[in-house]
């Protein structure tokens, strides 16, 4: 799925994805796949939808989506 990072705070390593289907999912940066542990607002991400404790469907495996 493709989205695009609106919301990160470095600090808690905890982020917000808007995907492509207008659904937001959160995500803690260990989801990140390269490793970095952080990602820029505004970046337009690949990522698969998981379901997360308690039900909440988060973003895993994010990556940076290839430019268009």
């Amino acid at each position: 799925m493709l989205g695009t990072v609106i919301e990160f705070d470095e600090p808690r390593g905890l982020g917000l994805i808007e995907g492509d289907d207008g659904e937001r999912y959160p995500f803690h940066c260990t989801r990140i796949a390269d490793g970095t542990r952080t990602v820029p607002e505004g970046a337009r991400v690949e990522f698969v939808v998981m379901a997360g404790p308690g039900g909440r469907w988060e973003a895993d495996a994010i990556a940076s989506a290839a430019p268009a």
